[in-house]
């Protein structure tokens, strides 16, 4: 227990002693010396008060009570932590009730996955279960920095890049071809084991954190520039790359989009031609909305050797050096993201840099799509659940108009909705990861392209509407960057970025009709 100040300690024999009467309670209500309780604990808030910030005189309207109900409607379960050294002990006859810690499993409905809510799941096992806990715990070690990286723009510090790395969980997210380059997972895992319902745990516990600018730049770059190195790059660039990234030693990016074209990947402008040794491209041109591009050491970039077309395109390994430059674009995400603005002007590239063989770099390209977009799904979801999970707990702390906003019943038909709009999206989620634990990775583009397309395009459409919906519960909380309402303040300024990346909804849409329809029996009549 923390010391009490020493005006209390005078007064008290804390050794013998940490619980007090009512009427002792009441007896510190004013000014330089004012007592406050909160969940049955007694906090000496005396010189705390003229730091309060909703001001001192609000603070001391409420000295010498239980002031319970009105802490939670203001504040965080945070707060009591962040002052826990002003606790100097227990009011009488009142239980002091066990917070659950944010590493912990919740126990708010539909705040998990429904198989860590008490429901059998065909799905997982005991080592999905434990590799979730591993993975939070690991997590919770940086919630302090990825809270402060989001609000200040400080990236990834290198300390926590090589604790991931050395833990395994890096490569989590990459999959079993990132194993050769590693030594562990996180709790100790067997490599054997792991599949992509494990692959999944990892890319939604990082949404845990709800801090969506630094945790794009915590390893969304890495999730979709390293697969195109593993898959066709040379032994060595393999070696070499893959050790210095899933280490956590150095950063990647893939820079394909450009200022001109957006999604249309086929036709960028971005030129590699060969030196006249044949020993290097040359490479000019820029790239634009490069998630992670601040940072980054390495660019698995989409540069043009050929004809006009896809079939004059070819995938590059560009290492940070003359003639790279990156600058910062800001967007709705956090300056921690390191989204960047990329320029190659004359920069030379060892030719076995190449990845893949020259000019069928968009085959490498479209190669690892699938997995994009559902890494894309997987957050996405975990995100929505987490400000679900954090509008069940407003709901009942806050009170308006003499009721808790759960007794209201527009306010249950809003939850109704949106939890049954994630339930549903989550089931056809998982559906289609077990497909992909079936399939070899070489058929589920052709398989489950289409299925993947539209579950994207759903899970951003779900994310859309309960944002919509948790954002009036909050009200003036959800537009506010500070206090209890900034994880849906978050969540509502970047959800867009799931609904555009990995391909539009509109492309996701069509796309996965345009598949889905190749199958269509032409026999088939009304």
């Amino acid at each position: 227990q923390a010391q009490p100040p020493p005006s209390v300690a005078k007064r008290f024999d804390f050794n013998m002693a940490t619980s007090f009467t009512k009427d002792e309670l009441q007896k510190h209500s004013v000014k330089g010396d004012a007592w406050v309780v909160v969940n049955g604990e007694v906090y000496d808030v005396s010189k705390f008060a003229p730091m309060h910030p909703g001001g001192e005189l609000m603070l001391l309207e409420h000295a010498g009570k239980d002031v319970s109900d009105e802490f939670w409607s203001y504040h965080a379960y945070e707060v009591l932590k962040k002052y826990a050294r002003l606790k100097i002990g227990t009011l009488e006859g009142v239980k002091v009730q066990s917070i659950p810690d944010s590493a912990d499993i919740s126990t708010v409905p539909f705040a998990e996955p429904s198989a860590w809510m008490g429901w059998e799941s065909p799905y997982y096992n005991e080592t999905h279960k434990k590799f979730r806990l591993d993975v939070r715990h690991l997590l919770e070690e940086f919630r302090e920095e990825a809270e402060n990286g989001e609000t200040t723009g400080k990236a990834p510090s290198q300390q926590l890049m090589e604790r991931l790395g050395s833990e395994g969980f890096l490569a989590c997210r990459i999959g079993k071809t990132a194993f050769p380059y590693i030594v562990k997972l996180p709790g100790g895992l067997d490599m054997k084991v792991f599949d992509y319902f494990h692959e999944a745990i990892a890319h939604e516990e990082i949404a845990h954190l709800a801090t969506p600018g630094f945790l794009a730049g915590m390893g969304e770059g890495m999730v979709i520039g390293l697969p195109p190195v593993l898959q066709f790059g040379s032994d060595a660039l393999k070696q070499k790359v893959g050790t210095d990234v899933l280490r956590g030693q150095k950063r990647i990016c893939l820079a394909i989009t450009e200022p001109n074209g957006g999604s249309d990947v086929a036709n960028l402008l971005t030129r590699a031609e060969k030196t006249p040794d044949g020993k290097f491209y040359k490479v000019t041109g820029t790239k634009k909305w490069i998630t992670g591009g601040l940072e980054s050491e390495y660019f698995t970039t989409a540069v043009r050797t050929g004809g006009p077309g896809q079939n004059g395109v070819s995938m590059l390994l560009i290492e940070r050096g003359p003639g790279v430059e990156t600058q910062y674009i800001p967007t709705s995400y956090s300056k921690a993201a390191g989204t960047a603005y990329v320029t190659f002007e004359n920069a030379l590239v060892p030719v076995e840099n190449l990845i893949g063989m020259e000019n069928m770099g968009f085959l490498c390209i479209m190669y690892n799509f699938n997995h994009e977009r559902w890494f894309i799904i997987a957050y996405m979801l975990a995100a929505t659940r987490g400000v679900l999970e954090q509008t069940l707990k407003w709901s009942h702390q806050r009170k308006a108009f003499g009721k808790r906003l759960i007794d209201q019943p527009v306010v249950r038909s809003k939850l109704a909705h949106s939890i049954a709009e994630l339930e549903s999206v989550y089931n056809w989620y998982e559906n289609v990861t077990f497909q992909m634990s079936k399939l070899p990775y070489e058929q589920q583009s052709m398989k489950l392209g289409g299925a993947v397309s539209l579950l994207k395009l759903q899970a951003t459409r779900v994310a859309h509407r309960v944002s919509d919906e948790v954002v009036q519960i909050f009200g003036g909380r959800s537009l506010t960057r500070t206090g209890m309402g900034r994880m849906v303040e978050r969540f509502k300024n970047t959800y867009k970025f799931a609904a555009i990346l990995g391909g539009s909804e509109e492309i996701m849409a069509d796309l996965g009709i345009k598949l889905a329809m190749k199958g269509f029996p032409m026999h088939a009549k009304l």
